[in-house]
């Protein structure tokens, strides 16, 4: 339940090729691409005045400098995890090698949720 594999396990399995397997496929460039898209699809442009307005109103430049001071340390994480685990799975794979298989599910099922949820709010952003 709380198996763990170690991160040389992680790296000879990136290594096969066949059904089942994922490699890396994605260049930099790509994977900014993704994030501006996501950030934009989720109603940047359509929500932040309602949140601006209703929440942050004279701070939301604050707020924008804290999420994005928070978003920073995010991305620093996830670099650091990528040059110690380099291998396809992002999130799912790094708690595999650090937490056990237990929570790399958990955490692989909030990330189906997750992104269940920002389509969600894409929509509801689209529709209004």
């Amino acid at each position: 339940m709380f198996h763990k594999k170690s991160i040389e396990q992680l790296l000879f399995e990136s290594n096969e090729t066949g059904a089942g397997t994922l490699k890396r496929s994605l260049s930099s460039l790509n994977l900014i691409a993704l994030g501006i898209g996501a950030i934009i699809g989720a109603g940047l442009f359509s929500l932040t005045g309602i949140a601006a307005a209703e929440n942050a109103g004279p701070a939301v430049t604050v707020s924008f400098a804290l999420a994005a001071f928070a978003c920073a340390f995010a991305g620093l994480c996830y670099a650091e995890f990528a040059s110690m685990i380099p291998v396809a799975g992002s999130a799912y794979t790094y708690s595999y090698a650090t937490m056990g298989e237990f929570m790399a599910w958990i955490i692989g099922w909030d990330l189906v949720l997750e992104y269940a949820l920002g389509a969600a709010t894409v929509a509801v952003s689209w529709s209004r």
